[in-house]
């Protein structure tokens, strides 16, 4: 079940192929409206999803997501693709290495630290930061949890977006490595074996609004590639 109970949230009028929609810790679905509203439009069926992200740990979340997820790919019968933002770019990669779906599509990942967060290594330590991000905030370190560090490369097409602008300047500045979005540097963001990269004028939250970004996961969604492609052009 969803963190609000509802186990399809989300749901659009179902057609092939879908969309799984996963949102960050701390966020709500309600985060990922704009990008869900660009999908729709794009003939794309979505399931926005939910999730208990400060409660538990990325292995349980999975385990609760997936009924959800299972429902809707049998329902679409079609490609099942993830757009994730954040820490919901892991989850989808621990969700892909459990529960595979039969007919996985594409991966989109907006501001996922693959890498681990040197804010959350800064913060860690504090009860505070514990108390209110919990079992799944203490698997965003780059002290990568057990969890993570096991996850094989992916074997499936990942697009990995970037941001490169700020509004937290201090930990843009102090803490993370540059160029960064305020909380997740681009050298984190990427990900071995990706498809791939490319960077956005954007800051971490403003990825999921950002319609450049938007449009870039769609491009993906659809083409395998991004429209401005930064792994195409460092390798011609």
């Amino acid at each position: 079940m969803t963190e609000k109970g509802q186990s399809n949230a989300g749901v659009t009028e179902l057609r092939s192929p879908g969309v799984v929609l996963l949102h960050g810790i701390a966020r709500t679905s309600r985060s990922l409206r704009k990008v869900e509203r660009a999908l729709q439009a794009c003939g794309f069926a979505t399931l926005n999803l939910d999730y208990a992200s400060r409660r538990k740990p990325l292995e349980a979340l999975a385990a609760d997501i997936h009924p959800d997820i299972t429902e809707f790919a049998n329902d679409i019968g079609g490609p099942l693709h993830f757009v994730a933002h954040s820490m919901g770019g892991l989850l989808t990669r621990v969700y892909v290495a459990h529960y595979r779906p039969a007919a996985l599509g594409r991966v989109v990942m907006l501001g996922t630290p693959n890498g681990g967060s040197e804010v959350a290594d800064l913060l860690k330590r504090f009860a505070i930061f514990r108390a209110f991000y919990g079992p799944a905030g203490q698997q965003l370190t780059t002290e990568r949890a057990a969890e993570l560090t096991s996850l094989p490369p992916p074997g499936y097409a990942v697009g990995v977006i970037a941001g490169i602008r700020t509004i937290d300047p201090i930990a843009s500045r102090f803490i993370l490595p540059r160029p960064n979005d305020g909380r997740v540097s681009v050298q984190s963001a990427k990900l071995v074996n990706m498809t791939d990269f490319v960077t956005v004028r954007a800051s971490h939250t403003g990825l999921v609004r950002h319609p450049v970004a938007i449009a870039q996961a769609v491009a993906f969604l659809r083409e395998g590639r991004f429209a401005s492609s930064q792994v195409r052009r460092n390798a011609a």
